[in-house]
């Protein structure tokens, strides 16, 4: 069942638009997600410099994916793509532990953002066809998760490039898409 099938079994109203904001650090895996989300191939990404937006349109349900870059001097513009924000979704290279520090630095510091308040939070813990690639309850352990009170949260372990639980993590978004509006 893909994304759009999902979509048209949730629509709650005609033309409802979803504006869904994908983040992490460089390299995570956030274009190879949007590009695997869009059908499209996703044997030569590179890295982002600024946005990629894909906008599906389906049946009343317009889904826009922004996919900002996550290089470090790119992230402090992040601030700019967070109003109206319905669903956000992190992710995370699970293969690179050096990193974990960092991210959930990043991830702390979203979590604080007035304009993302109470938005549910959808981590995808990627790169889980790697070898190296730590489980998702290790990596929710050690982000402390668990703490995350104020607004639903969800870990999905996936691999972006095999597209394996890329679709259950997506379902969870659909189903908890914020009705703030």
């Amino acid at each position: 069942m893909g994304l759009l099938s999902i979509l048209r079994k949730l629509k709650s109203s005609p033309d409802q638009e979803v504006r869904i904001l994908l983040l992490g650090l460089d390299n995570a895996g956030k274009t190879t997600l949007l590009k695997q989300l869009a059908s499209e191939d996703v044997s030569h990404i590179t890295p982002t410099q600024g946005f990629n937006i894909k906008s599906v349109q389906s049946q009343g349900f317009k889904l826009n994916v922004w996919d900002i870059g996550g290089q470090r001097k790119i992230r402090p513009y992040w601030r700019n793509y967070f109003e109206n924000t319905d669903v956000l979704i992190y992710v995370i290279d699970s293969a690179d532990r050096k990193r974990f520090e960092e991210t959930g630095q990043e991830l702390a510091e979203l979590l604080e953002e007035e304009k993302l308040s109470g938005v549910p939070l959808m981590l995808f813990a990627n790169k889980q066809d790697l070898m190296t690639a730590a489980p998702a309850a290790e990596i929710a352990e050690g982000l402390n998760l668990h703490t995350i009170r104020d607004r639903l949260w969800q870990i999905q372990a996936c691999s972006a490039v095999t597209s394996e639980g890329v679709q259950d993590g997506m379902t969870w978004v659909c189903k908890h898409i914020s009705r703030k509006k």
